[in-house]
């Protein structure tokens, strides 16, 4: 099991009307950073459950909160060398509310257990 703590706050942009290159920029820091930090750890074999937990002072509604995970997302799917649609992988979105200054995104990566 891996678990890591990505020091960055994920906004929701699913309602927000930030223009195409800021949202890119935005995108682009918060993959680096994923990136960063799951750089020291060797990828898990498949098949592997996946939980994001965002770690904030509010909480956000259920698709708001999976689509604030997309970048974090495709970055650990790009970490375990598979498209984030790969069926060896099942994702799993959380919220867990902290203060500002703990605020940031849990990524654990367990093994799955499969059906006999």
């Amino acid at each position: 099991m891996i678990q890591i703590r990505v020091p960055q706050l994920v906004p929701s942009s699913l309602n927000s009307r930030e223009h195409w290159r800021v949202k890119a920029a935005r995108v682009k820091r918060e993959r680096a950073m994923v990136r960063i930090v799951l750089s020291s750890r060797n990828p898990s074999p498949l098949p592997v459950v996946v939980t994001l937990t965002r770690c904030s002072p509010g909480t956000l509604d259920d698709d708001n909160a999976v689509g604030a995970m997309k970048a974090v997302r495709d970055e650990v799917a790009a970490w375990l060398g598979v498209d984030d649609r790969d069926p060896r992988v099942t994702w799993k979105v959380k919220q867990a509310r902290m203060p500002k200054l703990r605020s940031g995104t849990i990524v654990r990566v367990e093994p799955r257990a499969e059906a006999a």
